[in-house]
């Protein structure tokens, strides 16, 4: 029986002042959900209505231009004509433009230099963009397009990050970062384990594409919607290419259709070319990429191609070891060298590694530039220790949780490889023990291990794997944000700040803070749209971050106005009382203070009349950094991340072994948020989260052809988990009594990414059915995504080579690997 979170008819209905959570808790501990903090998204009834409004469906001017890419049909060679006269003379064009129509900067390289808006003269992939066509309709622009005469002296294209790193061809320097005598650590331990993986990349696949609208603007200025994760870079790139300061562009964005990090850096681009449009023409501009252009023009999650030796003792416990990952950056920078770092940051996820070295590149390929993703890195960091986990249960002959929990960061072995101290060790082990003992771990393995016995056919798997993931953005100087307080004289509060709102629940949790400051009922605060005329110099709505950051922010600036209200009471209202600032508190839409015949109280809306009236500034702006972070890239030591959020997930899975086709039969998740903001809503992020992170390893297969020409470039070709493939049992619970032990806001704990990584388990328990058919100590290598095509020849390569280890290469033993 699913056990997913729905919304119940009661739940959908109108807000009501106060309302509490009506949802269905089948299957959900209803302590949870009986507080006013599990409230609905802000825009759940317009999203399941349609009215919310996304950048397609906002109207345009009868004027405005709709514009197409040209792309280019090779990933290599030289641009030697590019004949844009044909083009021109298609009916319905107005404008087209390339590299040298730029008025200012060419390049929108979001931090290094590398990533042209058009192509001046070297081609670096397939379906790089060349130029712009302006329309007066879609299909107009679209067929223009197709009209450009383009002459390419083709080269041969790199398309392997291993033989690119072999050669020292990379987008930014390989980092090492290492703790103690790794060497000696692999020559002292009693066995040597060592083992290799390739990890896919992953399309974002986002419900709604990259798009934009821009309209001129007086003083030669723009105003761009866009759907975006990072305004104010957008606001920055604009600007650039327009030549013209930061203030003259606007940026706005109220929601969009999905981001998952596809469009933190990826959605500049297309706001930049409207904007040269827009300006060119005096028209509004309109840019809607097409499913498989977008596929084509954008980057992925990272492929990494990693491998691992790692020294054990006789327990499997971890002494020390080697491990090295290889990002597949793409053509560009982007974001690779923060993706990589963040990978490098999580090869331990909760185990300590002991004295051991990490060393990460970033190989350059001919493909589109990839880029952030749910969890950048840490997933592919994460996968090569899981592995490792595995393998050693295997050669040692123990369960895999028995391996994984001896491992365990602990007391006396608390510290990272790079040097931060995990907090929360006791957290970490109980919660892993009460979700062992609540999906009854030992006595279904017992039952899986005597069915596998007897089962010649269907193979069945079983696993536990933890998730340990670092919160804040490893660039120190993005841990900020700011926010914007009105208060109207009728007592309605509005909040803006610099997050973006991707289906997340942030809007809504900001909104909670506010209300929860002033004593209001949700239904009393409204938020606007991110807008960079309001909050200025934002950071991306990244990192998991968004509701510390925004949230943080949203709440001083309404303690500023909180504070300046009740001196305002004190001086103004209540001045022969006697009472102290400490004496008053907003609650229940009144300030209140006293108690019994000396309680002073007025209604909200009063106060709020009173301070108009008495020239109160009804305004407040808020601002927050995240404390203590810091990290020392040159030694490779310190702190980058504020605090650790922790889960772990126990998934079942059943193997046809005649045709690789398999089910997740049973999932049980048991996760860390702390004193959550809004169950429902995190509870939402880790069902959602789980799923795409299945999708990832198991479906999600990525294909390009020899030339270097993306294929899966559409629904037709690449698949996203769908209804059919939730687990039949789905178990979601949140880990209560353990507040952050930092001062996150209300203790809390980000949700975004940490969920996305307890789908590991769906991939390890894939191994343990295949380890079923294996020869003893052995685990086979199983590279993802682990497609039933994948599986299918994971188990040929047991069966044709069963002297050997996984995919058929030999073993190597513990001398050989010393030596």
């Amino acid at each position: 029986m699913r056990t997913l979170t729905k919304l119940s008819a009661a739940s959908a209905a109108p807000d009501r002042a106060g309302e509490e959570y009506a949802g269905d808790t089948k299957g959900v501990d209803a302590k949870r959900l009986d507080k006013k903090a599990a409230q609905r998204h802000e825009s759940a009834i317009k999203h399941v209505t349609g009215q919310a409004a996304y950048i397609d469906d906002l109207p345009a001017p009868a004027n405005a231009l709709h514009i197409a890419i040209g792309l280019s049909p090779l990933a290599h060679g030289r641009l030697e004509r590019l004949d844009l006269d044909p083009v021109r003379a298609m009916p319905g064009v107005v404008d087209v433009i390339s590299f040298h129509d730029v008025p200012g900067h060419t390049d929108i390289g979001p931090v290094f230099h590398g990533d042209p808006i058009f192509v001046e003269n070297e081609i670096s992939y397939a379906g790089q963009c060349l130029f712009a066509v302006a329309a007066d309709s879609h299909d107009a622009a679209r067929r223009a397009a197709k009209a450009a005469i383009i002459e390419i002296d083709e080269q041969p294209a790199s398309l392997d990050p291993v033989a690119a790193t072999e050669k020292n061809d990379l987008v930014r320097p390989t980092h090492v970062q290492q703790s103690g005598d790794w060497q000696q650590s692999l020559s002292n331990a009693r066995h040597v384990v060592s083992g290799e993986q390739f990890i896919g990349g992953q399309e974002h696949f986002y419900l709604e594409g990259q798009a934009c609208l821009v309209t001129p603007s007086e003083d030669e200025g723009v105003v761009v919607h866009t759907s975006n994760q990072h305004p104010s870079e957008t606001q920055k790139l604009v600007a650039e290419v327009l030549g013209i300061p930061f203030h003259a562009v606007t940026v706005e964005v109220r929601r969009m259709g999905g981001g998952f990090g596809g469009k933190e850096t990826q959605a500049s681009p297309w706001a930049c070319i409207a904007a040269l449009i827009a300006r060119r023409t005096q028209r509004p501009a309109r840019l809607r990429l097409s499913r498989g252009d977008d596929m084509r023009l954008t980057g992925k999650r990272h492929p990494f191609h990693s491998r691992y030796r790692l020294g054990v003792d006789d327990d499997g416990v971890i002494q020390g070891g080697d491990m090295t990952l290889i990002g597949d950056c793409g053509y560009s920078p982007d974001l690779s060298e923060a993706i990589v770092d963040r990978a490098m940051f999580h090869a331990d996820n909760a185990y300590s590694l002991g004295a051991a070295r990490v060393t990460g590149h970033r190989a350059r390929t001919h493909t589109a530039s990839n880029t952030a993703f749910r969890g950048f890195g840490g997933p592919q960091g994460m996968m090569l220790i899981e592995q490792a986990m595995d393998d050693i249960a295997h050669r040692l002959g123990e369960d895999p949780l028995t391996i994984r929990k001896r491992n365990l960061y602990r007391h006396g072995r608390e510290t990272t490889h790079y040097g931060q101290e995990v907090e929360q060790l006791d957290l970490l082990h109980s919660l892993i023990g009460q979700l062992e003992s609540s999906s009854d771990y030992w006595a279904r393995r017992a039952e899986i291990s005597a069915y596998n016995a007897r089962s010649p056919i269907i193979r069945r798997g079983l696993a536990l794997t933890p998730v340990k993931f670092g919160i804040s953005f490893t660039a120190k100087h993005l841990n900020q944000a700011g926010a914007l307080l009105h208060v109207y004289t009728d007592g309605s509060v509005m909040i803006n700040h610099g997050g973006t709102e991707m289906g997340q629940g942030l809007h809504t949790k900001v909104c909670q803070v506010v209300a929860r400051e002033l004593g209001l009922e949700l239904s009393c605060v409204s938020i606007s749209a991110t807008r960079t005329d309001k909050v200025p110099n934002t950071s991306p709505t990244a990192a998991s971050s968004g509701a510390d950051l925004n949230g943080q922010a949203a709440r001083d600036a309404a303690l500023k106005l909180r504070e300046r209200l009740f001196a305002f009471a004190l001086e103004t209202l209540w001045p022969q009382a006697g009472l102290k600032l400490g004496d008053l508190q907003l609650k229940g839409g009144m300030l209140m203070a006293g108690s019994g015949e000396g309680k002073y109280r007025i209604a909200w809306g009063e106060l709020v009349q009173a301070a108009y009236i008495g020239r109160v500034s009804l305004s407040a702006q808020g601002f927050y950094s995240t404390p203590l972070i810091h990290y020392d890239r040159e030694a490779a030591k310190g702190r980058p991340f504020y605090y650790f959020a922790y889960g772990a997930a126990v998934s079942e899975v059943a193997v046809d072994t005649l045709s690789g086709e398999y089910q997740v039969t049973r999932v049980d998740i048991l996760h860390d948020v702390g004193d959550s903001l809004n169950p429902a809503i995190d509870i939402g992020q880790i069902e959602g989260g789980f799923i795409q992170g299945m999708g990832w390893l198991t479906s999600e297969e990525l294909k390009w052809n020899d030339a270097g020409r993306l294929l899966s470039d559409g629904p037709a070709t690449y698949k996203i988990p769908a209804f059919g493939d939730l687990p039949a049992t789905f178990n979601v619970e949140l880990l209560e009594g353990h507040p952050n032990s930092q001062a996150s806001i209300y203790r809390s704990k980000a949700v975004g990414e940490p969920p996305f990584m307890l789908a590991i388990s769906v991939w390890s328990a894939l191994r343990n059915a295949l380890a079923s058919l294996a020869p003893d100590g052995q685990c086979p290598r199983l590279d993802t995504p682990a497609t039933p095509e994948r599986v299918l020849m994971a188990i040929a390569a047991m069966q044709d080579h069963g002297d050997k280890g996984p995919a058929g290469h030999p073993r190597e033993d513990d001398a050989h690997v010393q030596a």
